[in-house]
């Protein structure tokens, strides 16, 4: 490991950043230097704006994805290696506004019934039935599970918070048969050694299979799961003040935007073209002068 590397993981430690970012940001400077072949800290604004257009230009990649390598960057060089430079240096690409994709509730259905093993369907389902992320679902301990209250508990959550999510009686039900099959000891869901939960990788992986079993024609995530669960809430008249503790956002406004207007609200709201009281005609004929006006001599100057 480079003294680079390890000072800017030093750094994410101290701010106290989450594995999975400080995963990402490794990753995306861990490229930008092999891509100039060159350590980052004798590159300067000049590649990482190049650089910005080769990932977008001849990669392809979506302004999200580059959008993150711009956040690594600017922490790397602002804050690591305190560059006198300001935010403005880095901008960031803009991210088109696209409505999400939902899962309807057969579509929910089939996307289980497709998942063979049963610890894979637990996990998932726990993503859709308690609006967990995957890293949440994959990370539980046994000892999360409060079968008296029906709660979730969620430890270090997004940002470092604990909370508590709402636990199915469905839910209940599969975990108690996935116990007395796998009898865990510590994380709920184990890999081969048990000192390990299992990856948020390979859940991914099954997503993407189960997809194709089921012929869902939607890109189907855990993440889609956990967006399924608001909006599905929502829909079902669940207050969003209730739903963002459940998500764990820190801003209603977060809840407000990732939760938007149903489709089925949509659906329901009644056209005033329907309210109207007058029959539409199929065909309608030239409108006729006035007689009156017709037999009136034109005016002259």
């Amino acid at each position: 490991m480079t003294p680079l590397r390890r000072c800017m993981q030093d750094e994410m430690q101290l701010r106290n950043f989450s594995a999975a970012t400080q995963r990402s940001y490794i990753h995306y400077i861990a490229d930008f230097a092999k891509h100039y072949n060159t350590s980052p800290s004798q590159l300067g604004l000049d590649e990482v704006r190049n650089y910005q257009l080769y990932l977008l230009q001849d990669r392809e990649l979506a302004p999200t994805s580059v959008n993150c390598f711009v956040s690594a960057a600017k922490f790397l060089y602002l804050k690591v290696l305190e560059m006198p430079w300001t935010d403005v240096d880095f901008p960031y690409a803009k991210t088109p506004d696209r409505l999400p994709a939902v899962l309807t509730a057969e579509e929910v259905e089939r996307f289980f019934q497709a998942i063979g093993l049963l610890r894979h369907r637990a996990v998932l389902m726990l993503c859709y039935g308690s609006g967990l992320r995957i890293s949440e679902a994959c990370g539980l301990q046994i000892s999360d599970i409060d079968s008296a209250r029906m709660l979730v508990r969620v430890r270090e959550g997004k940002g470092g918070r604990d909370r508590f999510s709402v636990l199915s009686h469905r839910m209940l039900t599969i975990l108690r048969e996935y116990w007395l099959i796998e009898r865990p000891q510590k994380w709920l869901f184990p890999t081969t050694r048990p000192d390990e939960h299992i990856h948020p990788g390979a859940i991914q992986q099954i997503c993407r299979d189960a997809t194709r079993i089921a012929d869902i024609p939607k890109r189907v995530t855990p993440h889609l799961l956990r967006h399924s669960f608001a909006t599905h809430l929502l829909e079902n008249g669940t207050d969003t003040r209730v739903i963002q503790v459940l998500l764990g956002h820190r801003r209603i406004e977060t809840t407000a935007r990732y939760t938007a207007v149903t489709p089925r609200s949509l659906a329901n709201v009644v056209s005033p073209l329907d309210q109207s009281g007058t029959p539409v005609k199929t065909k309608l004929g030239r409108p006729r002068k006035n007689t009156a006006d017709a037999k009136r001599p034109s005016s002259t100057r």
